[in-house]
């Protein structure tokens, strides 16, 4: 939690709180999607909360460094999601989040996927079609869903 969010969470308390997030949508050679296991146990693709003052750009290049250890290139904005049920959920804590998430194509331009930080448990390379075997959050089906099929937001 940054320390924004945690002085808004003293004024706050579980309430909502909406936040701007982003994600890195990563191919490999073989077209496989780079995901990250969080502790939590779900798969995503990298990515987290843009904090104040940063550009939507810079925390999905950071936040990539920060869960897998790679530094990006962006190649191009692949779309902007959100909206209730799937960009909408609690932490353990009970704490309650929604978000729009910006989705950046990107390329690896240095290091080796490997957890970054005591968020990531896991990376890995998957086909699309593991991805979706796999226990991903709603907003990241909803995010390949959309991605995958050419569309770069909701109708």
């Amino acid at each position: 939690m940054s320390d924004y969010v945690r002085q808004l969470r003293e004024m706050v308390g579980h309430g909502l709180l909406f936040s701007p997030a982003v994600v890195c949508l990563i191919r490999d050679d073989e077209d496989r999607l780079l995901l990250v296991r969080h502790v939590e146990g779900w798969w995503t693709l990298p990515g987290g909360a843009v904090d104040p003052g940063e550009t939507p750009a810079e925390a999905a290049r950071r936040e990539t460094r920060e869960e897998a250890s790679l530094e990006v290139e962006l190649l191009r904005l692949a779309g902007v999601y959100g909206g209730y049920p799937d960009f909408h959920g609690f932490y353990p804590n009970g704490d309650e989040i929604a978000w729009v998430t910006t989705v950046f194509e990107a390329r690896v331009v240095a290091g080796v996927a490997a957890p970054g930080d005591d968020e990531t448990a896991e990376v890995r390379w998957a086909t699309p079609e593991e991805a979706f075997a796999s226990e991903i959050t709603p907003s990241t089906k909803h995010i390949l869903d959309g991605v995958l099929a050419g569309r770069a937001f909701d109708p």
